[in-house]
């Protein structure tokens, strides 16, 4: 959610921020603007909509851009205020030469606009970020020192932040700091960077310092000094990204959605590698740091997660209580995060965030950590927040994920909760041995009978096709593969903006069947292997009943569907423990070819953002 990039240095300041913000683009936005130290002026400039847009407001502009020293981009995802050219960012103080950019929310920021009119400031926008700049601003006019004043107004700031300040009169340094919302420093040979994330910066050097709460970074092309609010120096550590440049490439894909669904077969094999070394030996996973006792002295397990992060987590609910006889609760973060909640040293929490900076989940599991519970995080990135905040990781090995509408990360985040709820069962003695090595054989061949799916996408593309004029759409599944019928609708909602909603299809007839005629297509997950199977199958027949139109997500070879079903999208069978896994691949790419046969912006669709960084 929103973006930032800064640079000191001696190269094209202008180039190297419209390149960072387009690597950031995936993230979700709605405006962009970039301001430069140019001739020792600050000079800003900004537009609504895509990033192309500034790019070509700035090539009309390139040359008044000269004898660049520093600068500092956003793309902006509007909280306050409107997405509308003066609400973006970069914003400066009165006398424009204070400039800054922000990620977060300022909770304070009504109070502070108060008093900061009271001193004479004059306001032009709507937005929180504009009264921090206001509020340095007045602090450096006492200090005439652009850290110390950062410094000053941070101890101010109630809520969450990443910001990134420059100030006309310093035209070598940039200032950031951070709160609740990512920020790194990354170093390169004369020139110093400053990001929200990495693949804004991968391209020119992997040399990263993570940014904690409330420390400093202070940027010139020759140097980074990192202090905490106080000034005082703080020594850290220099890591080096894991992240390849070409993980930006859509490699011959239309979009990145596209491809990153084909990269799934990969993904389950990275995350497999090392963890399942033999069906017949033991799960390892190094990183989780439960002892053999705490495992067995485990009372209940708590899931905390958002959208498609949540609905890996309610898969894990029915295998963990499965595997492992322990209670499962899942829970939304942001509902978790708001009511007394019952958890102690004997409750394991799991975080699942693709992003690992998913603001309600970081809440959530420093509130389990402060009453003593154990906090498992199951992420995409391992050098997020919450995986350093975690007393026991498990990285899912999925690279990049740039599209909006998370698809890689979702089988990723399923695997490595089949793997842990597997590691606990075998500590435990839980489940059948048997069948634990059975499906840990049936997980190492999950990766071809997708890619049997994706060589196989006629059936899905006709589905598409069928559909793709339609206004609304209904999932349906039982058990295990409810979750896949919420992830299924949540997918169509998100690319397309069709109204899908996901149903347990004992739910149909009380209530939802109301709605149920020719102008309604019903999407039923028929997985065999349980009594659900047939009762699915009874559900369909009675939408079929009511001119529904049907459409089967199946692996069953059952002659008897072809009297329900008008489409039939078939998957190679698999145990249905792990159904999910292989049944979301299809549900993606309808998904996707709805919404590309709709004309929409797949990779980045209307209001939503990669990475959430807000309550």
């Amino acid at each position: 959610m929103c973006g930032i990039v800064g640079y000191v240095g001696p190269k094209s300041v202008i180039d190297i921020l419209t390149n960072g913000l387009s690597k950031l683009e995936y993230r979700g936005y709605d405006s962009a603007g970039v301001a430069v130290n140019s001739n020792g002026k600050i000079k800003i400039y900004k537009a609504e909509g895509k990033l192309q847009n500034l790019k070509d407001l700035l090539e009309t502009h390139r040359s008044e851009i000269t004898n660049t020293t520093a600068g500092i981009g956003h793309i902006r995802w509007a909280t306050h205020g409107a997405p509308t050219t003066i609400n973006a960012h970069p914003h400066s103080c009165n006398c424009g030469k204070l400039v800054l950019v922000h990620n977060g929310i300022v909770e304070n920021y009504k109070e502070l606009r108060e008093e900061l009119k009271g001193c004479g400031c004059i306001f032009k926008t709507e937005t929180d970020t504009e009264v921090v700049a206001h509020l340095i601003a007045h602090e450096y006019g006492k200090l005439n020192d652009l850290p110390k004043a950062v410094r000053a107004a941070a101890k101010r700031l109630k809520g969450a932040y990443a910001l990134c300040v420059m100030h006309q009169d310093d035209p070598n340094m940039i200032v950031g700091t951070r709160k609740n919302a990512p920020l790194i420093v990354a170093m390169g040979q004369g020139e110093n960077y400053l990001a929200s994330d990495s693949p804004a910066i991968i391209e020119y050097t992997k040399r990263v310092i993570y940014l904690d709460d409330d420390q400093f970074a202070v940027l010139t092309p020759t140097s980074v000094l990192i202090t905490d609010i106080d000034g005082k120096q703080v020594a850290k550590k220099e890591e080096i990204l894991p992240w390849e440049p070409v993980a930006m490439s859509k490699m011959g894909y239309k979009h990145f959605m596209l491809k990153e669904i084909h990269e799934q077969p990969d993904v389950i094999r990275n995350v497999l590698s090392g963890k399942l070394p033999d069906i017949t030996k033991p799960i390892v996973l190094d990183e989780v740091k439960l002892t053999k006792e705490q495992i067995k002295n485990l009372k209940r397990i708590e899931i905390i997660a958002c959208g498609t992060s949540l609905h890996a987590a309610l898969v894990a609910k029915y295998i963990l209580e499965a595997f492992t006889n322990i209670p499962v609760d899942v829970e939304p973060s942001s509902e978790y995060i708001y009511r007394k909640t019952v958890t102690d040293a004997n409750t394991l929490v799991i975080g699942i965030s693709q992003s690992g900076e998913t603001s309600d989940t970081i809440t959530a599991i420093r509130q389990a950590k402060a009453v003593g519970s154990h906090v498992l995080i199951i992420t995409n990135r391992p050098d997020s927040i919450m995986a350093r905040e975690a007393d026991s990781l498990i990285p899912v090995n999925a690279g990049i994920e740039v599209s909006v509408a998370a698809t890689k990360s979702f089988n990723a985040q399923l695997i490595a909760l089949y793997l842990f709820s597997m590691y606990v069962a075998e500590i435990k003695g839980s489940f059948d041995s048997s069948k634990i090595e059975q499906l840990k054989h049936e997980m190492m061949m999950l990766p071809q009978k997708i890619e049997t799916v994706l060589s196989h996408e006629e059936s899905i593309i006709k589905c598409a096709r069928a559909f793709a004029s339609y206004k609304n759409f209904i999932y349906i599944a039982r058990g295990i593969n409810y979750p896949t019928a919420l992830e299924g609708a949540l997918k169509l909602k998100e690319i397309s903006y069709i109204n899908a909603t996901g149903y347990p299809a004992g739910e149909l007839k009380h209530g939802p069947i109301a709605m149920l005629d020719e102008t309604m297509p019903v999407l039923a997950i028929l997985m065999p292997g349980s009594i659900v199977y047939e009762k699915i199958l009874s559900n369909a027949e009675e939408a079929k009943a009511r001119n529904a139109r049907m459409i089967a997500l199946t692996s069953a070879e059952d002659p008897h569907l072809e009297d329900v079903f008008e489409y039939i999208l078939k998957v190679p069978a698999v145990d249905e423990y792990l159904s999910p896994v292989i049944a979301s691949v299809p549900l993606q790419l309808l998904a996707y070819y709805i919404a590309e046969f709709l004309g929409k912006d797949v990779d980045q669709p209307r209001n939503l953002a990669k990475s959430v960084t807000v309550e």
